[in-house]
């Protein structure tokens, strides 16, 4: 039902693809129903066309076909008769075409829409959703499982309603030729569907098995293509190799498994039709079955032609709970994503960022889940235009303390004011809007300079780009590229080296112009010369900004206001350098770790 409130949009064109189809296989029957006459004609049969004579059918076909062929030689009624059967394939085959192009219609606007709507549930999910799920499996759900989706509501359910048409048109018709024979042949229907459900059971749970696994083996693939520079450098080829072999063998399993349910559904089908034709012609040839009266040679004839018409639809239906089987595990898969609630979303009394005097951290505690608390009662006070500087060991809580501030996570207890405000009230697009991110994993993607400087700044003209470029020390390796700033940098700007890549960051940064300023770690594992250059764009972005800094190399953060040191997530110190290494505690451990001379106690 979700997936039916899905197709609203396309209602149109969903209704007018069932109109076409209905009426294409009408002209199944049709087809039928112009035989009879023909057949007369070629070989002048007369009697009844069953046992009970259908005085309707032979009304029907006089009124249809009997101003073509009465009181006209032979050869030209044959002509015309053939003239009508011709014209009704093609005329049923335009409708057919017409039916194609518009579930064509409707499947990919119905996955257009899905990937959206999963895209865009995606960016409001919590970060703690990416940590916990292997990003391999979100993109299946985004391609793979939306492509399966598509067949539950659009071809599935469109061949379902043709092959149901089709089916009632050609009951009707063998009815009104022999309706004992009809019961006889539909007496055998039941046999295929006891049979269905005992194959159809497993199919589903196989299935959903391995939708399971095709995410799986796509995060697999992601994360080992991400890292082919790390499995050459540590010859990890061949058990990475044979790692990605098992995990692709356990899905060849499950699919062979899936596959010999599912392909189970056409023989059976198959037999069955097969085993219909012969029932046709025993029953048709024998008049104690069908009321003691023979068929005549012509209805015998458009009996069978129509029984075998029927194999086609009722082959179809019997695939159907296969196709459902399939396409339900894959729409399992992307609810599941879509039921994910989102949490990054503003209510509807925030109110946009206003910033002119101060950021206050009040006693605020985090931790991920059920997980020991990273953060503990953190409090402190940043004026505006000032800088702090957050240092401390790995894993003592530094880049989850700012991720605070952009809201990437929510306090698990405590609260953070901005100029008095709540943060917890702040709109989010307002915040970020003032807020500029540098960090050492710089994230570049795979478009030219200008669309990676310009990002979240799209208004941004060629003059303000080519500005801030020169400003974070980017202008002269951005000249040197083939094509400029219309260079495209590929996936991950691979092309670049890091101190170039931090740089690109950089003129990002200084072209939002935000008055507060995030930089984590934005000048580590980088060579002198990178370092220097991008230590000085760093100087001219912080300049008349509200700046936190976190820091491995201490040299960075001396001139810092105020210097805030953590340890497992609590604040052990706090001050301007000068006293921070008098008070001769961590931090004074720290630098002199990193300094040969230890610098003396004032």
């Amino acid at each position: 039902m979700r997936l039916l409130r899905q197709v609203r949009p396309y209602r149109p064109q969903f209704i007018l693809a069932m109109v076409t189809s209905a009426l294409a296989s009408l002209l199944d029957g049709v087809t039928v129903v112009v035989l009879i006459p023909l057949l007369r004609v070629l070989f002048g049969t007369t009697g009844q066309f069953g046992a009970s004579g259908s005085e309707a059918l032979t009304r029907f076909t006089n009124w249809l076909l009997g101003p073509l062929i009465q009181g006209v030689p032979t050869n030209v009624a044959v002509a015309r008769l053939l003239g009508v059967l011709v014209a009704g394939l093609i005329l049923r085959n335009v409708l057919a075409y017409a039916t194609t192009q518009l579930q064509v219609a409707v499947q990919e606007g119905l996955v257009r829409d899905l990937r959206a709507a999963l895209f865009e549930n995606l960016l409001k999910l919590d970060l703690g959703y990416f940590q916990r799920t292997r990003q391999g499996q979100i993109l299946a759900s985004i391609t793979t499982e939306v492509d399966g989706v598509k067949e539950v509501v659009t071809a599935a359910l469109m061949r379902l309603f043709q092959s149901l048409v089709k089916i009632a048109t050609i009951l009707v018709l063998m009815s009104q030729i022999s309706g004992r024979l009809m019961i006889l042949t539909l007496t055998t229907a039941p046999i295929l569907v006891l049979g269905l459900r005992f194959v159809l059971v497993r199919l589903r749970r196989h299935a959903r098995a391995r939708t399971q696994d095709r995410g799986i083996i796509t995060s697999m693939l992601a994360e080992q293509v991400g890292a082919v520079k790390l499995i050459r450098a540590y010859g990890e080829e061949q058990r990475q190799i044979a790692r990605l072999t098992d995990q692709l063998t356990r899905y060849r399993t499950k699919v062979l498994r899936t596959s010999r349910y599912a392909s189970l559904t056409g023989p059976m089908s198959e037999i069955f039709g097969g085993l219909l034709v012969i029932l046709i012609i025993v029953a048709a040839t024998t008049p104690a079955l069908i009321g003691g009266v023979p068929l005549a040679p012509e209805a015998a004839i458009a009996f069978l032609v129509a029984s075998l018409q029927l194999t086609s639809p009722i082959k179809a239906i019997s695939q159907y709970p296969a196709l459902m089987a399939v396409a339900m595990a894959s729409a399992d898969r992307v609810y599941s994503v879509l039921d994910e609630p989102a949490s990054d979303v503003d209510g509807p009394d925030d109110v946009p960022l206003s910033f002119t005097r101060d950021i206050v951290f009040d006693r605020i505690s985090f931790r991920y889940g059920t997980d020991a608390s990273v953060l503990t009662d953190v409090s402190f006070r940043l004026p505006k235009g000032e800088v702090l500087a957050i240092v401390g060991p790995s894993g003592a809580g530094k880049t989850t303390l700012v991720d605070l501030l952009p809201r990437f996570n929510e306090p698990t207890s405590g609260e953070i004011f901005i100029d008095g405000v709540p943060l917890s009230t702040i709109q989010r697009s307002s915040l970020r809007a003032g807020l500029g991110v540098v960090s050492q994993d710089t994230v570049l993607l795979n478009d030219t300079v200008h669309g990676n400087i310009a990002f979240g700044s799209p208004g941004a003209t060629r003059a303000q780009v080519e500005a801030a470029a020169r400003a974070a020390n980017a202008a002269d390796f951005v000249a040197g590229l083939p094509q400029g700033y219309e260079t495209v940098l590929g996936e991950r700007g691979t092309r670049l080296s890091g101190g170039q890549r931090q740089r690109i960051s950089i003129a990002r940064a200084l072209l939002r112009d935000p008055p507060i300023l995030i930089l984590d770690e934005a000048t580590s594992a980088l060579d002198t010369e990178s370092e220097r250059l991008v230590q000085e764009a760093i100087e001219r972005l912080m300049q008349d900004r509200t700046v936190l800094v976190i820091a491995h190399r201490l040299a960075t953060v001396r001139h810092a206001d105020q210097i805030l040191v953590l340890s497992d997530g609590r604040v052990v110190e706090q001050g301007a350098h000068a006293a921070l290494i008098a008070r001769d505690g961590l931090y004074r451990r720290l630098h002199d770790l990193q300094f040969r001379d230890p610098e003396p106690v004032a």
